[in-house]
């Protein structure tokens, strides 16, 4: 029988890899974003939508440098996962 303990250590590695594998791509976006932003205030822009494309530029390719470390960090979370499944029935 599975325990409030064994719960909660399942909920908190979750977590930590959810944030984990998505840190890479949100800060490549909050870098670009500000990057994007500093230019528009330096040049007088006020287009709101100017910043959508650089981020999606720079998103996809930071998912196709970051993608295959973030599959194998969700990969072995989900292995260590079904590996104890028997422990938790």
């Amino acid at each position: 029988m599975i325990t409030q303990g064994q719960v909660l250590d399942i909920a908190r590695n979750a977590i930590y890899t959810i944030i984990t594998t998505s840190a890479p791509l949100l800060l490549v976006s909050l870098v670009v974003g500000l990057i994007i932003s500093i230019f528009q205030t330096v040049t007088s822009i006020q287009e709101q939508t100017l910043t959508f494309v650089p981020k999606i530029l720079a998103v996809f390719a930071a998912l196709m440098i970051f993608g295959a470390w973030m599959l194998d960090t969700m990969s072995s979370f989900m292995t260590e996962l079904w590996s104890d499944f028997s422990l938790y029935v």
